[in-house]
């Protein structure tokens, strides 16, 4: 497809999942917050310039686009990790294969627990499992959609159940997270009624979950129990207003390739990501991304990028990263770009994200001779506001590419000696 192509589709501005195809066949499946926006960003610039091999490869291969969109990023999120499984496309095979990527786990018990566990843990499990759901690449971002999910249907994941005699609550319970499976609120009836709702609306089917409370509102008003129908009743609601904010801040956040970012409010659910050289007098040159989301580094979103050309050029081989990270669209957007250097690298960094159609602000951060942060230059604001998550990801950035680099010379014997 061309980009003209895919301005002519009416593209929803509404989260949702993406599906590039090639006739018939599915070679790749994404999530967007906004499909407007994310498909787009596919297509910004030119693709044998700015999009890596793999991306320009599926593009090339794809001459069909469609779309389903969602009432939510959290719906979004569940979907697609439901159809890559079912379809297995090609170009998501990191998230087929990924030994360290996280499921969601129902044991098959009379009171399931509900639990995150990572795919290489899954065959170490004492106990029997009724349903696996995932992978998720991101346990952070799993982490928030269980967080949200649990205020709609709260579960067990680690208190006893105990019959009969009412025990002590669970913090969880106290919480209002558990259905109180710990202190005999709740029958194994009604919590596989549960059970079966969360399993439901964990494989994208919401309205097949809001068509069950509907029936089982009407049954408990007409037997009237009307506060039970009422606890259903706000379910209900819940599930139709969706708040995931959250969700977005920490992990899928809007791509807006061409516009940018530019005027948004910074605050400590940025996603920043900062980029960083490593050689030795211009020879093995490396760079690496690291990324820093909500104060905290994603180190499973760490990236690596062997420099094509050796080269004592910092400033060119920083453009030759950022050009290259533009190649992953599906990655998501960062709020703010942290470069190693000063203005120059700066100038480089910003200048080259502009002529590609991409505004994402951009930061330098100025060391001392003992590579202390001496000044971080530009907008003062987003500067003050975010200063410590932006020293943050640059030590990261500094220390993972002085890593790597030092064992790739490790590995070809050539010294300890690293810039």
């Amino acid at each position: 497809m061309t980009s003209q192509e895919v301005k002519k589709l009416n593209l929803p501005d509404k989260p949702g999942v993406y599906f590039f195809k090639q006739g018939r066949e599915v070679v790749y499946i994404g999530k967007a917050t906004s499909l407007h926006d994310r498909v787009r960003s596919y297509f910004v610039g030119d693709i044998g310039e700015t999009r890596g091999p793999k991306i320009g490869a599926m593009l090339e291969q794809t001459n069909k686009l469609e779309w389903q969109a969602t009432d939510s990023v959290l719906e979004a999120l569940l979907l697609e990790t439901e159809l890559i499984k079912k379809y297995q496309p090609k170009y998501n095979s990191r998230e087929k294969d990924d030994k360290s990527y996280w499921h969601v786990v129902i044991s098959k018990e009379d009171f399931p627990r509900i639990l995150m566990l990572r795919a290489k843990d899954l065959s170490a499990i004492s106990y029997q499992l009724s349903a696996i759901h995932g992978p998720f690449p991101s346990s952070k971002e799993l982490k928030e959609a269980l967080k949200i999910i649990r205020k709609i249907f709260p579960y067990r994941d680690k208190c006893l159940p105990r019959a009969g005699s009412r025990g002590k609550p669970c913090f969880n319970r106290q919480l209002g997270l558990c259905p109180g499976v710990c202190t005999s609120e709740i029958s194994k009836t009604d919590y596989a009624k549960t059970v079966r709702n969360l399993k439901l609306f964990f494989q994208g089917k919401k309205g097949a979950v809001v068509q069950n409370l509907e029936r089982e509102m009407k049954r408990l008003a007409k037997a009237r129990e009307f506060e039970r129908a009422a606890k259903i009743r706000n379910q209900i609601f819940a599930l139709n207003h969706i708040r995931d904010v959250a969700l977005i801040g920490k992990s899928v956040q809007r791509t807006h390739l061409k516009k940018g970012p530019k005027g948004e409010s910074f605050g400590r659910e940025s996603r920043i990501e900062a980029y960083d050289i490593a050689h030795t007098g211009g020879k093995e040159v490396v760079g690496v991304m690291t990324v820093v989301v909500a104060g905290e580094p994603a180190k499973g979103e760490y990236r690596k990028f062997k420099i094509k050309e050796d080269r004592n050029d910092d400033v060119v081989n920083l453009r030759e990263i950022i050009s290259r990270r533009l190649g992953h669209p599906e990655w998501p957007a960062p709020s703010l770009v942290v470069v190693d250097g000063g203005r120059a690298q700066l100038r480089a960094a910003t200048g080259h994200l502009a002529e590609t159609g991409v505004a994402w602000p951009v930061v330098a951060v100025v060391k001392d001779e003992r590579h202390r942060v001496r000044q971080i230059l530009g907008d003062k604001s987003t500067v003050k506001n975010l200063e410590a998550d932006i020293i943050l990801a640059n030590a990261e950035a500094h220390r993972f590419g002085l890593k790597w680099h030092q064992a790739r010379r490790a590995h070809f014997g050539r010294g300890r000696n690293l810039v």
